[in-house]
């Protein structure tokens, strides 16, 4: 609802702290969504895996024998005990529960129980782990907890589309043949919807983010490269690289077309991921809503793997975004403590500028309205 003729009126503050708005959330959102859960190459070689919370759920992403990842609920189906503690981690043959050693092959299959040969009418199939669809994507694995899964490429590698304004323009940069040069990990003390307000909008570019801005000045006039279908923001003239300094980086991305070159583009693929492309490497973040006022963030920088293999001094390339996510992460911390306020309890405003983020809400209430 309009305000004022050029003001927009955001979403109340409840949305930001409510844990059971927040628990709708991860239901209706999270858990039905295509959700990006692992990056490929973490998992090198069969037995190897990564748990990782979506929605209220845990789930085993796990290479099997045949070289596939696959992934399930993380919940044995005896007594229900959770299979799998750490975080990541490797098996020989099979995933086994440590309460009563009900063991699962690596597609799911129970493959062992005490006893089990006194009950050779047990299915092994229909009492193995429960499947999650898997979907691999820019290197990295999506997973889905719906029975029926939304359309992939409706919900997913449009958004690349949509942003890019040409479905072949995400391609030139092979982001799923990248390697991973560094990984950062963000605890976030805010609510995962002012993280994705926050990526989606530059007007507080001029305000905090000096280095961003050096690189790339038109940032300074609060439009962000989300703005415009098909614009990537312009390197400075004096600006060799995406870097810190604006040094020199590395060579271009060898399959990146001209126009595409000395841009930075930004896509945002709801409900939680970024992706950032410059002409030398991409970054990646991965957002894990944890509680109403928490989220933890993934962030890789992907490069050539010649740079990788390489042993190059990747800081200063590092280090330009790494600052950008520290002083963006700072501004949602500070919104966050302001989101139970009475003086917010009706919500904010949004400027022109930022009439995209008026859309995300439009898109959060829809998705939990069903």
């Amino acid at each position: 609802m309009t305000t004022t003729s050029s003001l927009i009126s955001t979403l109340p503050g409840r949305s930001y702290t409510d844990p059971d708005l927040f628990a709708e959330e991860q239901a209706k959102i999270f858990e039905n969504m295509w959700f990006c859960a692992v990056r490929a190459g973490d998992l090198p070689g069969p037995g190897a895996f990564r748990t990782v919370q979506v929605g209220a759920e845990s789930v085993i992403v796990v290479r099997g024998r045949d070289g596939r990842l696959r992934a399930f609920l993380n919940v044995c189906r005896h007594r229900g005990a959770r299979l799998c503690m750490e975080e990541q981690g490797e098996v020989r043959r099979t995933i086994r529960c440590a309460y009563h050693a009900w063991s699962y092959d690596l597609d799911g299959r129970l493959a062992a129980a005490p006893n089990l040969a006194k009950m050779p009418d047990v299915d092994r199939v229909e009492y193995g782990l429960v499947p999650v669809h898997l979907r691999e994507w820019l290197g990295y694995a999506w997973v889905c907890l719906a029975g029926e899964p939304p359309s992939f490429e409706d919900t997913v590698t449009y958004a690349a589309t949509e942003r890019l304004g040409d479905p072949a323009a995400i391609e030139n940069y092979q982001v799923d043949r990248l390697a991973l040069g560094r990984r950062i990990i963000y605890d976030v003390k805010a609510n995962w919807k002012l993280v994705v307000e926050n990526f989606m909008e530059c007007y507080h570019c001029a305000t905090i983010h000096p280095e961003l801005v050096a690189v790339l000045p038109e940032f300074a006039g609060g439009y962000a490269a989300q703005y415009y279908v098909g614009h990537g923001a312009e390197f400075a003239e004096r600006a060799e690289g995406f870097t810190v300094d604006g040094g020199a980086g590395f060579d271009r991305l060898p399959d990146l077309a001209p126009e595409q070159d000395r841009r930075y583009y930004a896509i945002t693929v709801k409900p939680q991921v970024f992706v950032n492309l410059v002409p030398d490497h991409v970054i990646l973040h991965r957002m894990f809503p944890m509680a109403a006022d928490r989220t933890v963030i993934e962030c890789d920088w992907l490069y050539h793997p010649d740079v990788v293999a390489s042993g190059a001094d990747l800081s200063s390339s590092v280090e330009l975004f790494h600052r950008v996510n520290e002083q963006d992460f700072d501004a949602c911390e500070r919104t966050q403590l302001g989101m139970g306020s009475r003086a917010y309890r009706a919500g904010g405003v949004l400027v022109p500028s930022e009439h995209h983020i008026s859309a995300f809400h439009q898109w959060v209430n829809q998705r939990l309205r069903g």
